[in-house]
C-alpha cells in the first residue's frame, strides 16, 4: 500500500491498510491509523499521530514546524484523530512550547483547498472549512462550526459550536455558540437556523436559542447581565448552556 515511488522514514508507523502514493514524503515519529489514504506529493513531518480512516490529498503540508519566531525546533506533535479529509494545498502545523506543545485536530472534519491550522489550534468534531480559510495560533474551533470561504480568524480567538462564517469574515472576537457572523469588521446577524435545523434542533430548541440570541445581541443588556438572564433560561432549556458557559469563559470578548 506504499508507492515505491514514496520516501517513508524507517522510524514511521502506517497501517498496513493505510495507504501512501507517489513522491509524498513521510517523515520520523509519525504514525498513520488503518484506513487513512495519504495522497501523491503530500509531506508529513513528524512527532504526528494521523488516526483512522482521514484521506489527504495531494500537496497538502501536514505536521510542519509552526511558522512562529519563538519556535527553537523544540519536539511539539501534532494529533489528528479519525476521519478527516484534507483537501490539496491544505497547511497543518505541530504547536509550541509556549503553549501546550500540541496542535489537537478531532473527527470528521473537512479542510477544502488551501485553508490553514496554524500552531496551538484545536479543532473539534464535524467542523468544516471552506476554501482558503484560515486559523492563526492559538485558535479553537468548536464542534459542527463552519468557517465559510476565506474567512480569517485572529491568534487566540475561540469559535463556539454550531456557529457560521460567511465568505470573506474577519474574526478578531469570539463568537458564541449558534451565531451567524459576516463581513470586515465582523457582526452577528443571528443565529445558524439552517445549521442547527440540519443537526437535528427542533422548533423549541430553536425559539428559545432566537430569544437568548436577543438578550444577548438586542435588549441593551450589559454581557454579565445577559448572562444572568440566560441562566434562567438555562434551567429549563439545556441547549443553552453551552452558551452560557461560552459566556462566561471568553477570553476576547465577543463580537456585538
Amino acid at each position: 500500500m506504499i508507492h515505491p515511488a514514496a520516501l517513508v522514514d524507517p522510524s514511521a508507523r502506517i497501517a498496513a491498510d493505510a495507504s501512501v502514493g507517489p513522491f509524498s514524503i513521510i517523515g520520523a515519529d509519525v504514525t498513520i491509523g488503518a484506513g487513512t489514504t495519504i495522497g501523491p506529493h503530500v509531506v508529513i513531518r513528524g512527532p504526528c499521530r494521523i488516526g483512522s480512516d482521514n484521506r489527504i490529498f495531494q500537496f497538502a503540508s501536514v505536521g510542519e514546524d509552526p511558522q512562529d519566531k519563538k519556535y527553537g525546533g523544540e519536539p511539539t506533535t501534532l494529533e489528528i484523530g479519525d476521519r478527516n479529509v484534507v483537501r490539496e494545498f491544505s497547511t497543518i502545523h505541530r504547536g509550541t512550547v509556549q503553549d501546550q506543545g500540541v496542535t489537537r485536530i478531532g473527527n470528521d472534519n473537512l479542510f477544502m483547498a488551501y485553508t490553514h491550522v496554524a500552531h496551538d489550534c484545536i479543532v473539534g468534531n464535524r467542523v468544516i472549512m471552506a476554501n482558503a480559510a484560515s486559523l492563526a495560533g492559538h485558535v479553537q474551533v468548536d464542534d459542527f462550526s463552519i468557517l465559510g470561504g476565506f474567512t480569517l480568524v485572529h491568534q487566540f480567538c475561540r469559535i463556539g459550536q454550531y456557529s457560521f462564517s460567511a465568505m470573506g469574515s474577519v474574526i478578531s472576537r469570539d463568537i458564541p455558540p449558534y451565531v451567524m457572523v459576516g463581513g470586515r469588521p465582523t457582526k452577528p446577524y443571528g443565529i445558524n437556523s439552517v445549521g442547527l435545523e440540519r443537526n437535528g434542533f427542533g422548533s423549541e430548541a430553536l425559539r428559545q436559542i432566537k430569544k437568548a440570541y436577543k438578550i444577548v445581541y438586542k435588549a441593551g443588556f450589559k454581557l454579565d447581565e445577559a448572562i444572568k438572564l440566560l441562566e434562567e433560561v438555562a434551567n429549563d432549556h439545556p441547549e443553552i448552556l453551552p452558551l452560557v458557559d461560552f459566556l462566561k469563559t471568553t477570553g476576547r470578548s465577543i463580537v456585538r
